[in-house]
């Protein structure tokens, strides 16, 4: 009999099998090359930043902190007014890698969790999402120091 619950049943493998056959082959080479211009893009508009801060009268060897908090600035902005995961589903990896992933990751969990109030809601999923970073950065920020004190 045509259609019977017997025809229907397939096992695990061959599924994986079928999907594997029916999913398109990644653009690997188109992505790469979109996330390389992307976060040089954003690189370029972090120097045009720094530079611009160097011309206002900052001191070349302390506009490192303004230069990256007006980039996470501008990236937690994007996020809110809802422009960033638009550009970041055409760039790809490319926001995603540098500080303005980080950035809007942060704000995208702020927004998401701004109903359940500012202290268990935006600092909770915040510092739920930060925590491993900021501990794994002041880790190996410590190891790097120790090797380079050492050498």
């Amino acid at each position: 009999m045509a259609g019977s619950p017997e025809e229907l049943e397939i096992t695990a493998a061959e599924y994986r099998r079928l999907a594997a056959k029916e999913k398109p082959a990644p653009l690997l080479l188109r992505n790469a090359v979109t996330a390389f211009f992307s976060g040089g893009a954003i690189c370029l508009l972090g120097q045009a930043i720094q530079n611009s801060y160097i011309a206002l009268g900052f001191n070349p060897e302390e506009v490192a902190n303004p230069t990256v908090i007006t980039v996470i600035f501008l990236a937690s902005l994007l996020t809110g007014l809802g422009l960033f995961d638009r550009l970041a589903r055409f760039t790809g990896a490319g926001t995603a890698v540098p500080v303005t992933g980080f950035a809007n990751s942060l704000t995208a969990a702020a927004l998401e969790f701004k109903k359940e109030g500012l202290v268990l809601g935006v600092g909770a999923k915040i510092f739920s999402l930060a925590g491993s970073i900021l501990l794994f950065g002041v880790v190996t920020a410590f190891f790097v120091g120790l090797i380079s004190a050492l050498f």
